[in-house]
């Protein structure tokens, strides 16, 4: 493999460097630098970041591949900066065995657009009432270490306490989608005056709210690690703020259309903007960008969610929930933390790259941007705004919520293990 020199470069936004790509690593970061015969990349004005991480991504394959495979999900990935993505369970057959996750490890390794690391089920079929196979997930070629029945709440306590006790053996972790069933039957969009208004079931915050609170709790006596899906109200927040002040081993993510949209767009009956949770509030917005900002909030993951044209191109009630986001979350956090001074460049990488790969134990990423480290990297063009035009993703679904909508930023590199993926916004 022949070197790379990325010319002048804002590291992390700072300063302008140069950073000599050798192979799979980083030979050295400086200015001045040069190499004879390296391919050069003139990076003035960019930024470079470590290559991106996503906790919270759907693949659908195997079982779904009418809405997405490894293969184009990592495409999204890449065109988006990722370098690695954990897919979660939900598919068909669920990974819930460790012949399942390995099936996805080995695609994701066959395609090469980024890393997947599986995610695997808590319990059987997600039906939360028989622990899965969790040792031997962990054990197979997949090394599962994070466990979620994503898209259902793990809402009994008494399963939930076991999984937490059986991962803290191998320092795992058990992620919950925090939705309290019983609260939210029939549930279409958050509970408030925009539902009261438009006649919509009500998903009220404290079915989010109390899950959380339970498991901390959970999470404190056991003495293990619980992560908090996409976590999207004000109370949760300070559930989790508590929580931490208390040194219970809790971590939380961010989606981000819950740091940028609201419920009020919900008048307009369209359902791309049906998603679960459900955009809340402006107070609960303002809320989870400060928490992002001051760290109760952990990271940013997309909770990429795609489906095909007919699951969303139908009546509210009938169309299913969830948004793609792989190729725009950089430009919408940009959009809501960066720009409006909540986070510097620096910020973002340890929310979007450095942070996702400690919580997943993701070898290799969210690793500083110097000499001797894997070179899996991010370069984006900070200055530049446009129209989001869903006909160009990569991704095989086309339900973003962002569609003809401006917004800053543009991923124009990605770099996984020096081999570029996207090259001028072009994938490889």
């Amino acid at each position: 493999m022949s070197k790379i020199l990325i010319r002048g470069a804002k590291v992390l936004g700072g300063e302008p460097q140069d950073v000599l790509i050798d192979g799979e690593v980083i030979e050295a970061v400086g200015t001045g630098l040069s190499a004879e015969g390296a391919e050069v990349v003139e990076a003035a004005g960019k930024v470079l970041l470590p290559g991106l991480v996503d906790l919270h991504t759907h693949l659908r394959e195997p079982g779904r591949e009418d809405s997405e495979t490894v293969l184009t999900g990592t495409r999204a990935a890449a065109s988006g900066g990722y370098t690695a993505v954990f897919a979660m369970a939900n598919t068909f057959p669920v990974a819930d065995t460790a012949g399942v996750v390995e099936q996805v490890y080995r695609l994701g390794q066959e395609h090469g657009y980024c890393d997947v690391q599986p995610i695997g089920a808590v319990t059987v079929g997600l039906e939360g009432r028989k622990l899965a196979e969790l040792g031997a997930m962990h054990e197979s070629a997949a090394g599962v270490t994070v466990f979620s029945d994503d898209g259902k709440c793990v809402d009994d306590a008494v399963i939930m306490r076991r999984a937490l006790e059986y991962v803290k053996a191998f320092g795992g972790v058990v992620a919950q989608h925090a939705q309290e069933p019983r609260l939210t039957e029939g549930a279409q969009m958050n509970e408030g005056i925009v539902s009261a208004e438009l006649g919509l079931g009500g998903w009220p915050a404290v079915a989010e709210e109390s899950i959380i609170a339970r498991d901390v709790l959970l999470a404190e006596h056991v003495g293990s690690r619980v992560h908090i899906c996409h976590l999207s109200t004000a109370g949760s927040v300070e559930i989790v703020r508590w929580a931490k002040s208390r040194g219970i081993a809790v971590t939380a993510e961010v989606t981000p259309h819950h740091l940028l949209l609201t419920d009020e767009l919900v008048r307009t009956y369209n359902p791309v903007y049906k998603v679960n949770p459900p955009l809340r509030t402006e107070r609960d917005v303002h809320a989870l960008r400060e928490a992002l900002a001051d760290g109760t909030i952990d990271i940013v993951a997309t909770d990429h969610a795609p489906h095909p044209h007919e699951d969303k191109d139908c009546e509210w009630a009938a169309a299913a929930m969830g948004m793609v986001g792989l190729e725009t979350a950089l430009s919408v956090v940009q959009e809501t933390m960066v720009d409006t001074g909540l986070l510097d460049w620096a910020g973002v990488a340890d929310r979007m790259s450095v942070k996702p790969a400690q919580i997943g134990q993701a070898t290799g990423h969210g690793r500083p941007v110097s000499a001797g480290e894997p070179a899996n990297l991010t370069l984006v063009d900070t200055e530049y705004r446009g129209q989001v035009d869903p006909a160009g993703f990569a991704s095989r679904s086309r339900n973003t919520p962002y569609q003809g909508r401006e917004l800053p930023g543009r991923v124009t590199h990605t770099w996984l293990r020096g081999k570029a993926t996207l090259v001028d916004g072009k994938l490889t």
